[in-house]
């Protein structure tokens, strides 16, 4: 418990020292190196994501691949109630609580969704870059990650930072502690296979695949945590939607 708190500390100096504000558009100083690091992910998709996600997705049913899933969701969740106790939610940590508990009984380890289905449980997502956003640190500068893709300072932060939060990492003995980051990796390789089309058209297809990524992810992130966007932001990623998907 120690190691975790330190990490947190250390993770929360690390944010301070980017303090930039939210949602004012996009600040990206460092955009030629984060090209060439995209143009690499760009290479391993085409190289080895995309075409095991293919055979990922030809060789399980979609029922069995959304069960996959579900176990990653679940195994998360403890993670997720550290994330909602360092944040003050009490109603989410709760809600994530129960729904760890029932799911991982009554739905074998997550494969199936009663807490969900039966008792109105719905999982209530977060990770530490929220922590991080709701403890005042700013988002900081765009940055594209090797293997990972788009983030911001303050995100790359949180992503480091919740690989050692979830207590099932201690708890369990190996190899039993490498069932959540296997679970993990096959739920995004089989997102891969679901999504391929709209993917595909993002990164392939679009004039400018990496300044696509960027506002998209960055929109996205800024709505997931309650920001408020300008007028012309919304107007920009109505723009890119209408150009990668003709609506």
């Amino acid at each position: 418990m120690s190691k975790v708190l330190t990490l947190v500390s250390t993770a929360a100096f690390l944010a301070a020292c980017s303090q930039d504000g939210d949602g004012v558009g996009v600040r990206d100083p460092h955009e030629d190196a984060n090209r060439r690091t995209h143009n690499f992910n760009l290479a391993v998709d085409k190289a080895i994501l995309q075409p095991a996600s293919n055979a990922y997705g030809r060789g399980l049913s979609r029922e069995t691949r959304q069960g996959v899933g579900r176990v990653a969701s679940n195994f998360a969740l403890p993670g997720r109630v550290v994330n909602n106790l360092l944040q003050l939610d009490l109603e989410g940590a709760t809600r994530n609580s129960f729904r760890f508990l029932i799911n991982s009984t009554l739905g074998f380890g997550g494969i199936g969704d009663p807490a969900g289905n039966d008792f109105g449980l719905e999982e209530e997502t977060t990770d530490f870059g929220e922590t991080l956003y709701k403890w005042g640190f700013g988002e900081g500068r765009y940055v594209e990650l090797p293997l990972v893709g788009p983030s911001t300072e303050r995100h790359t932060v949180g992503r480091v930072v919740d690989l050692f939060t979830n207590p099932l990492g201690y708890a369990l003995d190996s190899p039993e502690n490498l069932l959540s980051p296997t679970a993990t990796g096959l739920s995004r390789i089989g997102d891969r296979y679901e999504y391929a089309s709209t993917i595909n058209a993002l990164l392939y297809e679009s004039e400018d695949s990496y300044a696509q990524a960027r506002n998209l992810y960055l929109q996205n992130r800024r709505f997931e945590l309650g920001i408020e966007v300008t007028e012309e932001e919304v107007d920009e990623i109505d723009a890119l939607f209408e150009e990668l998907y003709g609506e």
